[in-house]
This record gives C-alpha cells, structure tokens and sequence, in this order.
C-alpha cells in the first residue's frame, strides 16, 4: 500500500536520485526506482540484524553510506556489501546554534554537572552511569546527575538510583527539542552506550566546548578521540566511568583543553556543509553511473 501511494505521488514529479535512510523506506526505494529506472542510495545509521530478509532481499541501493567507520565495517563484514558501494561520511551538525559557554573557559568553574541526553533504552547505557554515581558522589558530595530524556526504562532507572541511595543526587528530566538550550547548563556530558551508530548527542555536546566521556564501542571513536577530544571508557564499566568523570572534576585544566580541542574538531570535520558536499558527490556519481 505505501509503495502504491508512493508511486502515485512521485510518478508525474521529477526524481533523479531517491535516498533512503530507514529500512522501510529502502525498500521502498529499491522497489520505486526499479519501476522509474533511476538510482538510490541509502544511509545506514547503525548496526542491523543480519535476518534472512535483509540477506535474501538487501535493498541497498548504488551507493550506501555508512555514519562511521564502524558501520562501514559493519556492512562490508557482516552483510558482504561490495567496498566499491560503500561510503563513509560521518553525520554534521550546524555547528553555529551551539554557542560555548563561558564557565568552559573559566579557570576557576567547578565541575559537577554531569549530563546524558539519550532516550531511556538499554542499548544507550544509562545504568552503568548510574552505578558510577556513587563512586563519582564519595570524592565529589555536590556533584549532580542531570538525565535528558523518555523511555521504556524510566521505571527501572529511577528505582535503580532509589536502590543506589542517590535518587538526591539525579534528576529525570524530559526530552528536549532544542538541545542548544540545555546542554549549556551541564559541565561533563556522558554517553555510556553500549552499542552507537556515531552519537550525533556528543557532536552536540562538543560544539558547546563541552568535555565528554563515552564508551568506546561502534562509530563512537570516529568523534571521541581518547585524551584529545574526550575520555573514552570500556562498555559496561561503572568503575571506568567514574575514574574518568572524577578525573574531569579533578583536573580542570585537561577538561577544559578537552572540551576546546573537541569544538575545534567539530568545527572541521562535522558540518552540515561537509556532511551535504560529501552526499551531494555521492549523488553525481550514481547518476554518471
């Protein structure tokens, strides 16, 4: 039915290239353009199941672009997507809507604010950062735990930090629209995921001048480069976590050239601009093809 409605819709309306970006809509697309005889490409934001459908019916397109170079591998090992097919351009942000607050150069600021803005699924870790609480709260008694966001595990979190005896100390607050508003108002962003595509939250973070500590799992490192632009931790590691989030608050010198470091970084490597030039040369490539 939606195929219908999409022929439908685009049959009279001129169409060079469709791009996908869901699994869904690669279908679609693999389907629409055999009837149009023109290219697709598609974008690939994580990690996918390697199900019989997606191996007896990939649906790819000419061009697939992979966010990080671990999904690229992903593709090339996992799913045996042909090198030539493959392209690796890393997600952008406007970089301008994120202005750098002036406590991440201030010598003196005291970091406390630690800050996560993630739904509330498993996949993106908010457990373990929890648990690195506790050893964050006995060298650091003021320090605060700010939770961006909804989801299945709300429940769960909260009765975890309850169990942990930190619920004081941690706050639940809902999802934001307009994430420049707020990630102003956290002093050390955390993303403890346990699988991520790339972590388009972290660029974010980044662009505010932000110092940050993450998992070092999927494209996460294409973004955090350890002890440049960030600290990089093992997954499911409360220790690991803490040790960095209390070394951040204890040096404010590192977490300050951390967070300059990353903006900079940010600034060069992930623009929208950069990101558009990149696809719009995919574009032309499929359509000499």
């Amino acid at each position: 039915m939606s195929l219908f409605f999409l022929v439908a819709a685009l049959w009279r309306t001129p169409v060079d290239v469709v791009h996908a970006q869901t699994r869904v809509t690669q279908v679609l697309a693999f389907l629409f353009t055999r009837i149009r005889r023109i290219p697709f490409v598609t974008t690939c934001h994580g990690f996918f199941r390697a199900n019989i459908g997606r191996r007896i019916w990939p649906c790819w397109g000419e061009r697939v672009i992979a966010i990080s170079d671990a999904v690229r591998k992903h593709l090339l090992q996992d799913f045996r997507v042909p090198a030539k097919k493959v392209v690796f351009i890393p997600n952008g942000i406007d970089v301008d809507q994120f202005a750098v607050a002036l406590k991440t150069r201030d010598p003196q600021h005291r970091d406390r604010i630690v800050g996560i803005v993630a739904r509330l699924s498993s996949v993106k870790g908010h457990r373990y950062l929890l648990q690195a609480m506790p050893a964050v709260l006995r060298v650091f008694p003021d320090a605060q735990l700010y939770i961006f966001g909804e989801g299945s595990m709300k429940f769960e979190l909260v009765h975890l930090a309850e169990k942990l005896r930190i619920q004081e100390r941690v706050f639940f607050l809902p999802n934001v629209s307009n994430t420049p508003d707020i990630l102003p108002e956290i002093d050390i962003f955390v993303m403890p995921s346990i699988q991520e595509g790339l972590g388009l939250s972290l660029l974010e973070a980044q662009a505010c001048g932000l110092p940050v500590v993450a998992s070092d799992v999927g494209g996460i490192p294409t973004v955090v480069k350890h002890e440049v632009t960030g600290l990089l931790a093992p997954p499911r590691d409360p220790q690991a976590l803490a040790a960095a989030i209390i070394r951040l608050m204890s040096d404010r010198e590192l977490a300050m050239r951390l967070g300059e470091r990353a903006r900079k970084d940010v600034a060069e490597k992930f623009t929208v601009a950069r990101m558009t030039a990149q696809v719009e040369k995919v574009y032309r490539e499929v359509l000499r093809a």
